[in-house]
């Protein structure tokens, strides 16, 4: 059987499963399975496929008929350019998400390119940031729910001289997490821990481990101090937000494969957002900012729940369909202790 028709067959097959984009997706899985660019299926058509890449893409394709995400399948995805590993320990990245993650390094980089947070030489000199003093005025975030790790990976990897600090309930997640981290070469600048929202960050609602890394062995130990420690000038997180009694019309791919504590928010899909308008403000530092990612008709009700609670919504951000889909809002506390 040749590339082509193998994708032929394939699209078809997975066309009758109700699959979306059936042709692409046997073309990522074969571009997969013959370590190619995709694009250079096109060149290779007369190709004879093997017995044994026959078998192998005929197991990838029974599988994606079966509704397995195609990233679970190949075994990662691509988020902001860096490899994430994905599982069933955590949600698979979306292309919205991105623009999220974008957002917060922005801001991030804007806050360590500001004169009051350099050194008095740096400002002398115009010595470039990356050679600041490692304590002095380094901004700082917390990604709220970490999942896959991927919206920290991002930050970590476009902000160097971020500390960065990454929360999760589920400790497969944070293990996949650390584990991507890892791959991006940016494991040494994020601070992994486990715990059920802001709560870890008392010692009562943190989970005993031995750090894994010298920043984590910082993070542990200011946990047991003040809470002052834990003052950030980026809260960001992609909670879950769907409405409990939607998870069962979601499209498989979603609905079987993503855990539904990454899924489901609660009754009207808004209980995380509740928790972080109630919570987060005294975690933030004067002009610090928090960003969050929410679900398509949400705005107005994301809105008003961090009206309510006093915050300052500075934006709504629309994703790349031009729905409403990211909400940027800043403590009003926090703006007048600045103040």
């Amino acid at each position: 059987m040749t590339v082509l028709e193998a994708i032929q067959k394939s699209a078809d097959f997975l066309g009758k499963k109700s699959v979306e984009s059936p042709r692409l997706q046997t073309e990522l899985l074969l571009a997969h399975l013959l370590k190619l660019p995709r694009m250079k299926l096109y060149l290779n058509f007369e190709r004879v496929l093997t017995p044994a890449e026959t078998d192998a893409l005929r197991e990838f394709v029974k599988r994606r008929g079966q509704r397995e995400p195609l990233q679970h399948i190949v075994g990662s995805t691509s988020f902001c350019g860096y490899e994430i590993a994905v599982n069933r320990n955590a949600l698979v990245p979306r292309p919205e998400t991105e623009l999220l993650a974008e957002l917060g390094w922005r801001f991030l980089g804007e806050i360590a390119a500001a004169p009051e947070r350099q050194t008095p030489f740096q400002r002398e000199s115009s010595m470039p940031s990356e050679h600041a003093e490692p304590e002095f005025g380094v901004p700082t975030a917390l990604d709220f729910g970490t999942g896959t790790g991927c919206i920290a990976i991002a930050l970590a990897a476009k902000c160097p001289n971020v500390k960065i600090t990454a929360t999760d309930i589920s400790a497969d997640a944070l293990a996949l997490a650390k584990a991507n981290a890892a791959r991006n070469q940016v494991a040494e600048r994020i601070g992994f821990l486990q715990g059920d929202g802001f709560a870890t960050f008392h010692s009562e609602g943190r989970v005993p481990r031995v750090p894994n890394s010298e920043i984590e062995a910082k993070i542990m130990d200011a946990c047991n101090s003040s809470l002052r420690n834990w003052e950030f000038d980026l809260v960001i997180s992609n909670p879950p937000y769907i409405p409990s009694a939607e998870i069962t019309t979601l499209q498989p791919e979603v609905r079987d494969f993503d855990p539904r504590a990454a899924l489901d928010g609660g009754a009207d899909g808004l209980d995380f957002y509740r928790k972080l308008a109630a919570e987060a403000g005294p975690f933030l530092k004067p002009d610090g900012k928090i960003m969050l990612e929410f679900g398509d008709g949400q705005e107005e009700a994301v809105k008003s729940i961090f009206e309510t609670q006093k915050w300052i919504v500075e934006a709504v951000k629309e994703d790349y369909s031009q729905r409403a889909r990211i909400l940027i809002a800043k403590s009003s506390s926090s703006t007048s202790s600045s103040s």
